[in-house]
């Protein structure tokens, strides 16, 4: 009896000691909860920063192959024609913008497809323009002043900013100006692609001469405008009714060029990237080969480009330029190529904004 109490009393102590032991004192206690404290802490952090890391370069993998087998989402990047800036304007109202001698239009180039269209008159015009209609507007096409078709780049609208500044510069130097969303773009229906594009300019361009009569019309791209305006001047070239003159503001080569001279482009270095993002635009059948359509065009041709152009690589006007001026096809006519030096900041799209355009346009 006496050693069965004893074993039950050596147990008891050593369940004791054992407790004793499992329960910290004061330090090991804050020692303790420091580190429970402390460690979870820390390798959440590090996790969570882990986990978007992966994130990041799994969506950046997976765009490119997202992209080729989607090329239609390619496409909508080279038009951006979802892109309307600036947001908010009424494109019915151009007096809005400061267009007080501007009217707007809307015409039809194919059945289903509507294109809105703004015709302003040179500002000597300004005073008998006010309170007039359409059909004022279009007979002054007719007047003795000269007309711009103006064909304007991606993103964005006929109202934007820089396109509306440009307006009012060439219409105090005495210039019809005729300008127009491509199908798709601001409040012009239809779906962009470059073929349609190019027939819209088509469409306006024989509508302005049908009204224009022996008036000079000059034909002005920017950007991937160019692309539409050298399309259209070697089909005009082709059909023998050329323009006075086609002026290219900020152009490139081809679009595949630009695309992988983009500064933008933050695939340019990435394995494939002809085959994941520049074959997709050619698949959508998507071109702007200024390089090619230069060599059929037979009319003048200016070039304006700024050396710190940001969006079209100063280097790829300059090679447009050497193809152009060493083609058959204009060695009867003026081939000009005007660069503005970086110190001026003219960039992409302010080349409006230069003292010297009066000159360089007479």
């Amino acid at each position: 009896m006496r050693k069965r109490n004893e074993s039950v009393t050596v147990e008891h102590e050593r369940a004791a000691a054992a407790a004793a032991a499992a329960v910290p004192g004061p330090l090991d206690k804050g020692c303790s909860l420091r580190r429970s404290l402390r460690l979870p802490a820390r390798y959440g952090l590090w996790f969570r920063l882990r986990k978007l890391i992966l994130w990041l370069l799994g969506m950046y993998i997976a765009i490119p192959f997202l992209v080729k087998l989607c090329p239609a989402i390619q496409a909508k990047l080279v038009f951006l024609n979802f892109v309307r800036v600036p947001y908010f304007i009424d494109l019915k109202r151009p007096q809005d913008q400061g267009l007080n001698h501007t009217c707007n239009y809307y015409l039809q180039p194919e059945e289903d497809v509507t294109i809105g269209v703004w015709h302003t008159v040179p500002a000597a015009l300004w005073k008998n323009a006010r309170g007039k209609d359409q059909l004022w507007f279009e007979e002054a096409l007719g007047s003795s002043h000269p007309v711009i078709l103006y064909l304007h780049g991606n993103a964005g609208t006929r109202g934007g900013d820089h396109r509306v500044e440009l307006y009012k510069v060439l219409s105090s130097l005495g210039y019809h100006v005729v300008t127009f969303d491509y199908r798709g773009w601001g409040d012009s229906i239809g779906s962009p692609s470059e073929r349609g594009m190019t027939y819209d300019a088509l469409h306006v361009f024989d509508w302005i001469k049908a009204r224009s009569g022996d008036n000079p019309v000059y034909i002005w791209g920017h950007s991937l405008g160019t692309g539409v305006a050298t399309n259209l001047v070697r089909r005009l070239c082709e059909r023998e009714t050329p323009p006075d003159a086609l002026i290219l503001e900020s152009p490139f080569t081809n679009i595949r060029e630009e695309a992988r001279s983009h500064p933008f482009s933050i695939y340019r270095y990435f394995p494939g990237f002809d085959w994941f993002f520049l074959d997709p635009i050619t698949t959508s059948g998507i071109k702007f080969a200024n390089d090619e359509n230069v060599k059929y065009i037979s009319c003048s041709l200016l070039i304006l480009h700024a050396e710190d152009d940001p969006v079209v690589p100063f280097h790829l006007g300059k090679k447009l330029y050497n193809i152009a001026a060493t083609s058959r096809s204009f060695r009867d006519y003026k081939v000009q190529f005007v660069p503005f030096h970086t110190d001026l900041g003219y960039r992409h799209k302010y080349i409006y904004r230069s003292p010297e355009l009066p000159r360089i346009l007479r």
